[in-house]
């Protein structure tokens, strides 16, 4: 962390990630000591906001986190493009080019 300029007993909490995405650790300092959470994926990965620019870091809020570790991709909020099939629109009598 002193290498990326951070102050590491400044009460935030960093989180890493792997090279997969699928383990994913959170160490603090709470004034006492050290603590560490560790938790891994049984399906899919991690998803985090992208890297803005040449920083290295992300500041995401508790929401966030706690949505990140839910397993939550809350990168791809947005739905997603769905055409009818050709037979529903046939059956519901909407023009279509089939050949009848």
């Amino acid at each position: 962390m002193r290498g990326l300029g951070l102050d590491p007993v400044d009460g935030h909490l960093y989180l890493f990630l792997n090279k997969r995405r699928r383990i994913a650790k959170a160490l603090w300092f709470d004034g006492s000591g050290w603590c560490v959470l560790a938790k891994r994926l049984e399906a899919g990965s991690f998803q985090l906001p992208l890297l803005d620019g040449d920083k290295p870091q992300v500041v995401i809020d508790g929401s966030a986190f706690a949505s990140l570790l839910a397993g939550i991709d809350f990168t791809a909020a947005r739905r997603g493009w769905y055409r009818r099939p050709r037979f529903e629109k046939a059956r519901k009598g909407i023009d279509t080019d089939l050949q009848v």
